[in-house]
């Protein structure tokens, strides 16, 4: 049976995107996919935590498509954490609510993927700056996925994105194609709490 597949896409200027306007398009375009755009849907920032926590029940992937904003994602995604990722539904002795989902973080950076390192401008990777959300898949028991990340998007003539969405719609497809247990993954389910 085919994964049905959540992309929450967090831009506040999407319109001026064309990264993330070309992943948005990619997404669309897979069958199985359910786009769920969170400044779309809540430009007041009043999230309906019901309505997305059942839309959490309903999928069994959850993508968290945004640009890396200061290091982080762009303030409605970390309203969304804090308000729909509640004690009882996705952590704690009951909230098992997304235990063996998976988690993937796409990813659009300005910056070249040698800013991101040791000797980079940024001293540090992507992963790095992802532990956040690594974190949070694995305090809810989830399996975190290998993220998607596009770098240097102000530099990227169409060609270049053409190519990045196919390779996003492709990795959509292979998600929603892959047995549950058959997901890449790159952390264990935790059992902790906070």
């Amino acid at each position: 049976m085919p994964q049905r597949i959540l992309v929450l896409l967090a831009h506040p200027a999407r319109r001026r995107s064309r990264a993330n306007a070309a992943l948005r398009k990619a997404a669309e375009a897979v069958e199985g996919v359910t786009l769920h755009d969170l400044y779309e849907a809540y430009p007041d920032f009043l999230i309906d935590v019901d309505r997305e926590q059942a839309l959490l029940v309903e999928h069994d992937v959850v993508v968290l498509q945004h640009p890396l904003y200061w290091y982080s994602s762009p303030a409605i995604l970390k309203e969304w954490q804090d308000l729909v990722l509640e004690h009882g539904f996705a952590y704690g002795r009951a909230g098992t609510a997304l235990a063996g989902k998976a988690m993937l973080s796409a990813i659009t950076a300005g910056g070249t993927e040698t800013a991101y390192g040791p000797e980079g401008l940024n001293r540090h990777t992507i992963a790095e700056f992802l532990r956040p959300f690594e974190a949070t898949a694995r305090l809810c028991r989830m399996r975190w996925l290998e993220p998607f990340v596009v770098h240097g998007t102000h530099l990227l003539d169409g060609a270049s994105l053409a190519r990045h969405a196919e390779a996003y719609r492709a990795r959509l497809e292979a998600l929603r194609d892959a047995p549950p247990e058959r997901h890449p993954a790159h952390a264990h389910p935790a059992h902790g709490g906070h």
